[in-house]
C-alpha cells in the first residue's frame, strides 16, 4: 500500500506536480474540489441508479469497507497513481483508482488518435476525469497546459486563452455539450469566439453526448470536433466518434455495451463487492468493464450508444428507454437540446415530461408549450416508439440545473418537476 494525497484540483501547478510524482510511482492523488474532506455519506449509496455507471471499489479484500473508512482514506495499493469521483448525475459519486500504466496507455491512445502530442487548453474542471486527464497529457507531452482563470465557463474568457496557446504546437481542448453551445452561440456575432474554435487541431466533446444539431453548427463553422465516450472507469474517452482507440475493444452482450483494453480501472476505492459486479474476467483473462450502456456495433466497427442498460420506465406495463425518447423528440429543431424526465402518474403508472431550456420561465399553458407537445407527439410516433413512450407535457424552464461537471442534473429536474407536477 502506498499513501493517497488529496490535492486541490483548482491549483493547477500542485496537482501537476502531484500527478507527474504519481505516474513515476510516487504517492497516489485524489484530485478534489476544495480543501474540505468529501464526506463519507456520498461514498456507498443504497442504490444506484447512477448513468455514468458502475458500483464503488477496492480491489484489496483485506482493507476496511465502509463509511466509516471510506470518510477518510489515505492509502490505496501500490500500482495506484489518481482516484477520481465520477460526477454521475442521478446517484452519488465512486471513487476510481486508476493506475499509471492505464493512464499512460490512454495518452497514447488518444495522442495516437488526434496525430501528436499538442499544447492543452483546461476549460473542465480537474478534480473529473476529463479535465485530470488534460493535466496528465500535457505532463507527458512536455508542456504546461494553458488555464481558464475563471471558476466559471465564459465564452471571453476562452477565446482569450486559445490567442495565448502556443502557435508552434498542435492546440487542443476537451469541452462539454454545453460549453461548446456558449461559443458557438457567440461565434454567431463574433469572430473572434469563431477564429478561437476553429484554432484547435481538435476539439474533444464528451460527459454526455450532444446533439446532433450542436454537431452540425461546428462542423458547418469549420471546427473539427471528435465526440468521445468513455468513462472515469475507462480513464476518459476510448472511443472516439464511434470508432475505438488502439487498443481497446468492445463488444456488445444482451444490448449491453462493455468495453476492454490497458487503459481500464482497478476498481472503485472501498468496496470490493461493486468492484467484482462492474468489471467481469473472461476465461481467457481478458478484463472487461460492463458500461450498463446500451448499443450496437455495426459492421465496420462504428459503435452507437443508445442510452443507458437502467434508463427505463415502466409505462402503463410497457417498458419504455428513457434515452430512445429522448432521441426521438430531438429531431425536432425547437427541441434539439430538450431533456425528458419521468414522473409518476395515476393511471400509467409513469409518463415521460419534456423540458425545455429557454432562458426564461413561460407561464404554465404558454401556447409554445402546447405546439411543442404536438411537434414531441408526432416525433415519437413516427420514430414508431408507441403510446406508453408519448410525453404528456412541454415545460419550459429558465436553466437546467447542472452539476460542477456540467451535466443536467437529472435527479434535482426530477424532483423538482415532480414537486411542480403534485
Amino acid at each position: 500500500m502506498k499513501p493517497l494525497h488529496r490535492v486541490v484540483a483548482r491549483d493547477i501547478p500542485a496537482l501537476a506536480g502531484a500527478l507527474r510524482a504519481a505516474l513515476e510511482g510516487g504517492p497516489a492523488v485524489w484530485p478534489v474540489p476544495d480543501a474540505t474532506p468529501p464526506s463519507s455519506a456520498r461514498a456507498i449509496p443504497d442504490t444506484d441508479p447512477d448513468p455514468d455507471p458502475n458500483r464503488a471499489t477496492d480491489p484489496n479484500p483485506d482493507r476496511a469497507t465502509g463509511p466509516d473508512h471510506l470518510s477518510n482514506p489515505d492509502t490505496v495499493p501500490d500500482d495506484i497513481a489518481l482516484v477520481v469521483e465520477t460526477s454521475g448525475s442521478t446517484a452519488a459519486p465512486k471513487r476510481v483508482m486508476l493506475s499509471a500504466s492505464a493512464l499512460r496507455s490512454s495518452c497514447t491512445g488518444v495522442v495516437s488518435e488526434l496525430g501528436g502530442h499538442g499544447q492543452w487548453l483546461l476549460a473542465l474542471p480537474a478534480h473529473y476525469i476529463a479535465g485530470a486527464q488534460v493535466v496528465i497529457r500535457s505532463i507527458l507531452a512536455g508542456c504546461d497546459p494553458l488555464v481558464l482563470p475563471g471558476e466559471h465557463f465564459d465564452v471571453a474568457e476562452f477565446t482569450a486563452a486559445t490567442s495565448a496557446l502556443d502557435p508552434s504546437r498542435r492546440r487542443y481542448t476537451s469541452l462539454i455539450p454545453a460549453q461548446l453551445a456558449r461559443v458557438l452561440a457567440a461565434a454567431e456575432t463574433d469572430t473572434g469566439a469563431s477564429d478561437a474554435l476553429r484554432s484547435f487541431d481538435r476539439i474533444l466533446i464528451g460527459g454526455q453526448a450532444p446533439s446532433p444539431t450542436l454537431c452540425s453548427a461546428a462542423t458547418r463553422l469549420g471546427v473539427r470536433l471528435s465526440v468521445t465516450y468513455g468513462s472515469s472507469e475507462t480513464a476518459g474517452g476510448c472511443v472516439y466518434d464511434g470508432r475505438p482507440l488502439p487498443g481497446v475493444r468492445v463488444r456488445i452482450l444482451g444490448g449491453d455495451i462493455e468495453l476492454a483494453g490497458p487503459s481500464l480501472a482497478e476498481g472503485y476505492l472501498g468496496d470490493s463487492e461493486r468492484t467484482s459486479a462492474a468489471f467481469v474476467v473472461d476465461p481467457d483473462g481478458t478484463r472487461w468493464y460492463r458500461t450498463r450502456d446500451r448499443g450496437d456495433v455495426a459492421a465496420d466497427g462504428t459503435l452507437t450508444v443508445h442510452g443507458r442498460a437502467d434508463d427505463v420506465f415502466i409505462s402503463g406495463g410497457l417498458k419504455v428507454e428513457r434515452a430512445e425518447v429522448e432521441r426521438a423528440i430531438r429531431r425536432v429543431p425547437e427541441l434539439a437540446d430538450a431533456l425528458i424526465v419521468i414522473v409518476p402518474h395515476a393511471v400509467w403508472g409513469q409518463r415521460a415530461i419534456v423540458l425545455v431550456e429557454s432562458g426564461e420561465t413561460a407561464p404554465a399553458g404558454h401556447p409554445d408549450e402546447a405546439a411543442l407537445l404536438t411537434a414531441a407527439l408526432a416525433a415519437t410516433d413516427s420514430a414508431g416508439l408507441g403510446v406508453a413512450a408519448r410525453p404528456t407535457r412541454v415545460l419550459r424552464v429558465a436553466a437546467f440545473p447542472r452539476l460542477s461537471s456540467g451535466k443536467p442534473d437529472m435527479r434535482l429536474l426530477t424532483t423538482t418537476v415532480t414537486a411542480t407536477l403534485v
